[in-house]
């Protein structure tokens, strides 16, 4: 157990940050390519952010029934540099100096409240 945590939720609250990312990658897709509308809505990438958002709502109730969420509830902050990066990677977002101290210290934290098992 680590900060108070099973491996099993630790694993699953990374699954959370994962598909929180994807869906937010084909909400990005969706909209750079139809700006707004009902076309954004009738896009299969919508679609799929909308699956992603759904598995990801299943799989964090499964964990906000078994992990503290004073613990878990700061870890999914880690979406925050996830999404980030997958827009650098994914996306061709260009990240500044700023930015990235931004998104290092949001995963400082992350990590600070992970391993403090408060």
């Amino acid at each position: 157990m680590i900060g108070g945590l099973t491996a099993a939720q630790i694993g699953v609250i990374g699954f959370c940050i994962l598909t929180e990312t994807g869906r937010e990658v084909c909400f990005k897709l969706a909209a750079r390519k139809y700006a707004f509308g009902v076309k954004v809505f009738l896009n299969p990438i919508t679609t799929l952010g909308v699956i992603f958002w759904f598995v990801e709502l299943v799989a964090w109730c499964w964990v906000l029934g078994a992990a503290p969420l004073s613990i878990a509830f700061p870890l999914m902050s880690a979406s925050y540099a996830t999404i980030a990066l997958a827009g650098a990677v994914l996306l061709g977002e260009r990240i500044n100096r700023r930015h990235a101290l931004g998104v290092a210290m949001v995963i400082i934290g992350v990590a600070t409240v992970g391993s403090a098992g408060i």
